[in-house]
């Protein structure tokens, strides 16, 4: 009777992973290549950002090679400039007008669409063409439609007796224009989010409710709503985020006008950057935006935080 040998064949990875182990350097340099993209990432977001405060403090230009520090005299005139108090408020009332507006409609339609009928499942797909539109083709899409001439919602208010829609030519309405605008580009995104959530919801307490006999607007309140807080402070985070920075739309649609009607700090901050090339008296405005958006983003996570806690425990 022969003796038959089993010959073990070795583990590919373990061979690797030996091959690997018994180069000393790429055990010493294996954490470092791990965080190597990292720190390369933060580096990349760092380097722009402290730049940024360094010619702040300059009164660098476009215009001329040479520059000179000039300390915080930049950030003096911008604070004591009215133009930068209009930007201010013309950037706080775009945000809140155009994310409140989205928020109601998104829950709005959400709630609607909730129910699982075909025709739902057409409507959820048709929202999502929207989204996939640029917001400046979009403004584009609008001025045509709006067009005193040949636009077809200029037509349709024909209908109403309305002529000569002034839209984005007057400063009255130059406003309601873009909101329209980001609504119909946006306002899909809060509808889908909040959608999910309503999907996602557990079925059990919503029939107990209906078991004790407990009205539509009572369950509601008391349940759904409490229970969607979560989904609509995500969505009301990234809307107000984008809100807050809006420059696409803004700039196709009037590039700040009429007059000085939407210019923000993202259009000032390009106006005095690339059109005056005053490149270092544009860069407070960035900066303030941007610890605009540090600030509220906290803010709105610290809630969302706490709602999402007293969701779970609802």
């Amino acid at each position: 009777m022969g003796i038959q040998t089993k010959i073990s064949q070795p583990n590919t990875a373990d061979t690797k992973q030996d091959k690997y182990t018994k180069i000393p350097f790429l055990v010493k340099a294996r954490p470092y290549l791990i965080m190597a993209p990292s720190l390369l990432l933060t580096i990349g977001i760092m380097y722009p950002f402290i730049a940024a405060i360094f010619y702040s403090l300059t009164n660098y230009s476009f215009r001329s090679t040479s520059y000179k520090f000039i300390g915080l005299d930049n950030w003096i005139k911008m604070f004591t400039n009215y133009d930068f108090w209009h930007a201010v408020f013309v950037t706080g009332l775009y945000a809140i007008s155009t994310t409140g507006t989205e928020m109601v409609i998104g829950l709005g339609i959400a709630l609607l669409l909730s129910k699982d009928t075909r025709f739902t499942k057409i409507l959820k797909v048709v929202l999502i063409f929207p989204l996939m539109v640029a917001p400046v083709i979009a403004t584009l899409i609008w001025q045509l439609m709006t067009n005193n001439s040949v636009g077809i919602i200029e037509k349709f208010l024909n209908i109403f007796g309305v002529y000569n829609f002034p839209w984005s030519s007057s400063p009255k309405t130059a406003l309601l224009t873009a909101t329209l605008i980001d609504i119909w580009v946006y306002a899909p995104f809060v509808i889908i989010l909040i959608v999910a959530g309503v999907q996602s919801l557990p079925k059990s307490p919503f029939e107990a409710a209906q078991v004790d006999g407990a009205s539509a607007w009572f369950t509601f309140k008391t349940l759904k709503l409490p229970l969607l807080l979560p989904f609509m402070y995500i969505a009301l985070i990234f809307r107000l985020m984008a809100s807050i920075q809006e420059f696409g739309i803004i700039f196709a649609l009037t590039k700040g006008g009429p007059g000085d009607t939407l210019m923000n700090l993202s259009i000032s901050a390009y106006t005095k950057g690339f059109q005056f090339m005053k490149f270092g008296e544009s860069l407070p405005y960035i900066l303030f935006l941007w610890l605009i958006v540090n600030l509220v983003s906290k803010f709105l996570v610290g809630k969302w935080l706490l709602v999402q806690k007293q969701a779970a425990g609802h």
